[in-house]
């Protein structure tokens, strides 16, 4: 093969790869357009072998396997910020069932200038451990309202203990942060018997817990989270809204407390 066929094939070869990067890194349309025109800059008679070219992009990645670590890096930081930027109108579009809703409850100041919302099931492991850090934050900062979102992902037992801790809301909303604490705080697995004895010994009324149980717009609300949580890519327990902002896991005290910061900067 001589000079100018070689770079007319390599020039192609290196479209192909263009082009099978641009799909990985999210960008097929504008991969394609380089590609073509880079494949058009070859020489008119260039006779493209495909075993050749193959070849030459394999033995290229060989040689440069960084190129895929790149890719899957560019990938991953587009996703990222894609997700922020539909995070946002989601957030704008959702504010009241998100920061405001009825079912939720809220500790710390309820009228606090910036709010921090958790999404939390009664049996993660995670969010116990993360208790400490609600309360710390709350009384580090009097400023701070604190979101309770019952997210219950992970089994029935969860969804029971949700359904009953929503009706004790309703019921005693000033003693919810006593009912939160004492369940979540609690050893072994939050069920609907373990949810409605805390209930009891905090003086709610057994029968008409059970009745409050009942209210279908418990299970409406429950349904509303599951999509705001669908739309916003929350697949875990924690995981927190604050501000305009979407944290994933339990990042500990200090990752939340600049997140705080960087709401109230934003005010």
């Amino acid at each position: 093969m001589n000079k100018a066929i070689l770079l007319g094939t390599t020039g192609v070869a290196v479209a192909l790869a263009m082009l099978g990067f641009g799909f990985v890194t999210g960008s097929p349309q504008t991969a394609k357009a380089d590609a073509v025109q880079i494949a058009q800059a070859a020489p008119a008679d260039t006779k493209i072998d495909r075993a050749e070219v193959e070849g030459i992009i394999r033995d290229y990645l060989l040689k440069n396997p960084e190129v895929l670590l790149e890719a899957q890096e560019a990938l991953e930081a587009k996703q990222k910020e894609a997700q922020r930027v539909a995070s946002l109108a989601i957030i704008k579009d959702a504010k009241d069932q998100i920061f405001n809703s009825a079912f939720d409850g809220v500790v710390g100041n309820p009228n606090g200038k910036v709010t921090i919302v958790e999404f939390y099931d009664y049996n993660c492991g995670y969010c116990k451990r993360a208790m400490e850090d609600m309360k710390t934050l709350t009384t580090a900062d009097p400023d701070l309202r604190f979101v309770l979102k019952e997210f219950p992902i992970l089994g029935p037992d969860s969804q029971k203990a949700s359904v009953v801790s929503m009706a004790f809301h309703l019921m005693m909303s000033e003693k919810y942060g006593e009912f939160h604490n004492a369940l979540l705080g609690a050893q072994g697995r939050a069920t609907e018997a373990a949810a409605i004895k805390v209930a009891l010994s905090l003086g709610a009324d057994e029968a008409t817990l059970r009745e409050k149980m009942k209210d279908p717009s418990i299970a409406e609300a429950l349904s509303k989270t599951y999509d705001i949580a669908n739309k916003l890519a929350i697949t875990g327990t924690p995981s927190y809204v604050v501000g305009n902002e979407v944290v994933f896991g339990a990042l500990g005290q200090e990752v939340l407390a600049e997140k705080i910061e960087a709401a109230k900067a934003a005010l």
